[in-house]
This record gives structure tokens, sequence and C-alpha cells, in this order.
């Protein structure tokens, strides 16, 4: 058997995954990493994109706004702005169009449609 990697998403609200698993792909501002055990160590920013953890039944799959990865040999801590499993993603645009349409403020309105925006591009791109 492989070795894994021990494996935590952390948003702001709670710890979303603790997982062991045996490569997980996130999405670095210098483009997409295959994390895997035995990995350098190195720190990293995450921009808007989808974590996919393999090593179970069935890849898990996150959406993330952003963050920041922290890699070891034996761990991977990713500490997101913002995670969405993949599953909730058509719940969350919904949420943020329904707030979109209250925002009063044009700098609330801006903050929101480029959140919506992003959310779709990453619906859409995955």
């Amino acid at each position: 058997m492989a070795d894994k990697i021990s494996f935590d998403l952390v948003s702001p609200e709670q710890l979303l995954l603790s997982a062991d698993a045996d490569m997980v792909t996130i999405p670095g501002s210098e483009g997409d990493m295959g994390v895997m055990a035995g990995h350098t160590a190195v720190i990293t920013t995450l921009r808007p994109g989808v974590i996919t953890v393999s090593g179970g039944k069935e890849a898990q799959r996150f959406f993330v706004l952003g963050g920041f990865a922290e890699v070891t040999q034996t761990k991977l801590t990713v500490l997101a702005e913002e995670a969405i499993p993949a599953n909730d993603i058509d719940a969350r645009i919904a949420a943020v169009t329904e707030s979109l349409a209250k925002a009063v403020t044009d700098t609330e309105k801006s903050v929101r449609q480029a959140k919506l925006d992003t959310l779709t591009k990453l619906r859409a791109d995955a």
C-alpha cells in the first residue's frame, strides 16, 4: 500500500475535511499542483479553483475562492478564504444571486457581483 498524506481543509467557519489521501490536487497560484506523501515542503497561495482529494472510493471535490496551502512530507493543510463542497455550488450561487438582488450600495453590488462571477466561472470550468 502506498503512503498516504494527511490532509486538512479549513475555512474560516469550520474544518471541512480531515482525511488521509493518496493525492490532493490544489489550485496553486502558479498552476495546479498534485501533492502526495513525500512532497517537498512548500507554502503557496491558492487561486480560485477546485481541490480534488483522491484516495477513497470516489474523489472528493471542493471549490475554493483562494487561500494558502502548507505542504510537508506527511501533511497538507489548506486554509481557504472560502471552501464549498462541489455538491453545494449551485446552492451557493443561488444564495449569492439573492444577496446581490438585495444589495443597496454600489460597493455591495460590485463585491457580490464579483463573487457571483467567480463562482459561476468555477462551476463552468469544473
